[in-house]
């Protein structure tokens, strides 16, 4: 309890209440724009953050982050596009009010779904989160290889899309992160004889690369054609009958998007998603849904607010992130200096508290400013890409050359930039690329580690009860769609 009320006491101070506003716009903007998300939002933002005080910094990111879930919706109401992955259902029936004349109502529950949801989660995480890290501090190499394994192969397995393409990507970010120096031996690994790569790939500019400057290239060339005239939004304010339809939905998305945000692999999008689906099935009148149901609205928008909020408990507790905006997190604090992990409740009380108090007040922010600004928000819109894409890439690329002085950084940039642009391109999501060069170094050293305890005996991992439980996990999921097919195949020889 002293640490969630000094919390407040460092969230309420001047420069990190603006912090705390700041974040919140701009996520809330960028989640308004199609196609700058969080993740590249943030993966710009990275170097200006280098000279801030750690607290405001992750203050400002995390705003960014949870305001734009909210941003997403708008764009998805009024245009039928989502401004976010994880807004993508909305879409179904929130466009289906606008077209109604009823935007103002798919807004209205969106921003106070929102704010439950996202308040709920908030509330788990100051209760859950200093028991996880306390527990993780007993955690050794074992453990954190197993848990690693964990999170790089089921974001490669239960994210969006393609399975063998998110695992290509998740393998790709594993050989990058083999780039550099070998930390046990001294050999080089895949530097080509450059000083450059000597020590390895920095984080920033795969993050500014792949996210930021493929995404404006990949938006520039997409959303060209596809402007579109915003609907009407009235009364802002939803009926005492929309509010009944939407609570059971609202209470449902909070529970789902906590959960699912927790876990490797899951985030923003595939809780909205999940939490759509429930809905749906409950629904005595499933075939509502896409044609304007209010439930169709607020189930999606609760359960990404809440898993954006519950995806920092594995990062703050224990340095693994569950989802690529929160691995650019992991970056964000190390170029801070401030590594992740279960010593950061202990050792940064005044970030750990600072950072999920300043959730409270941001979504307090975003409850009070989302309506009033959709007016503003709607005038954005009309923005061309083509104006908004050359001021963004030149703040990239000059953001990165101000973290380490490096023009090498710049080339990394735009080369990252082009590999960023195929891949969305071609279907390959950067998310799980990301995530396994983040993971990568700590997988590597902790299975090394490891093995020396264990004399070079792989069995070892399965004697320690948490890598052991883990990895049995593990394999159970792996196993689960093979176990599910010959199961089908069985059905379909019985009939």
């Amino acid at each position: 309890m002293g640490g969630l009320i000094d919390g407040f006491s460092v969230v309420l101070e001047p420069a990190n209440l603006l912090y705390c506003l700041a974040g919140v716009v701009i996520g809330m903007l960028i989640g308004v724009l199609p196609g700058l998300g969080p993740a590249a939002t943030i993966a710009i933002l990275l170097p200006i953050t280098y000279g801030v005080d750690p607290v405001s910094a992750i203050i400002l990111l995390a705003g960014i982050f949870y305001g734009a879930q909210y941003g997403g919706t708008i764009t998805s109401v009024l245009l039928r596009l989502p401004g976010e992955a994880s807004s993508v259902v909305t879409v179904f029936d929130g466009f289906a009010l606008a077209r109604q004349g009823r935007a103002g109502t798919a807004l209205g529950v969106a921003a106070i779904g929102s704010f439950v949801g996202g308040t709920v989660s908030i509330i788990g995480l100051s209760l859950l989160a200093p028991l996880v890290a306390s527990v993780a501090l007993d955690f050794g190499p074992p453990e954190y290889a197993a848990l690693s394994l964990f999170g790089v192969l089921l974001v490669a397995t239960v994210g969006n899309g393609s399975r063998l393409k998110a695992v290509i990507a998740a393998g790709l970010g594993l050989l990058l992160a083999t780039v550099g120096r070998d930390t046990f031996t001294g050999a080089s690994r895949f530097t080509f004889d450059s000083l450059n790569l000597a020590d390895g790939i920095d984080f920033v500019p795969i993050a500014m690369g792949l996210f930021g400057l493929g995404e404006i290239l990949y938006n520039l060339e997409e959303r060209h054609h596809k402007l579109h005239e915003p609907a009407k939004v009235g009364n802002a304010w939803p009926s005492r009958s929309d509010l009944r339809q939407a609570r059971g939905a609202i209470g449902r998305g909070s529970v789902i998007g906590f959960v699912l945000g927790v876990l490797p692999g899951g985030g923003a999008t595939l809780s909205s998603l999940v939490a759509y689906a429930v809905e749906k099935r409950r629904s005595k009148q499933p075939e509502r849904f896409g044609q304007g149901a209010v439930e169709g609205v607020a189930a999606p928008e609760t359960a990404n607010n809440a898993a954006a909020t519950s995806s920092f408990i594995p990062l703050l507790t224990l340095g693994i992130p569950a989802n690529a905006t929160m691995a650019l997190m992991f970056g964000a604090l190390l170029l801070q200096g401030i590594p992740p992990g279960p010593q950061l409740v202990s050792e940064h009380p005044d970030l750990f508290w600072g950072v999920v108090n300043s959730m409270y007040v941001g979504n307090i922010l975003l409850l009070i400013m989302s309506i009033p600004l959709v007016g503003l928000f709607v005038k954005i819109l009309k923005v061309r890409p083509a104006v908004l894409a050359p001021i963004t890439v030149l703040i990239t690329l000059l953001g990165v050359y101000t973290v380490a002085n490096q023009v090498f950084d710049i080339f990394l940039v735009i080369v990252f930039g082009v590999v960023g642009y195929l891949m969305k391109k071609f279907g390959f999501e950067p998310g799980p690329l990301v995530l396994a060069f983040v993971l990568g170094s700590l997988l590597e050293t902790a299975v090394r580690q490891s093995l020396l305890i264990f004399g070079g005996n792989p069995a070892g991992f399965f004697t320690r009860p948490i890598s052991g439980t883990v990895l049995v996990v593990l394999i159970a999921v792996l196993a689960l769609p093979g176990i599910r097919w010959v199961l089908r195949r069985r059905q379909k020889e019985l009939v």
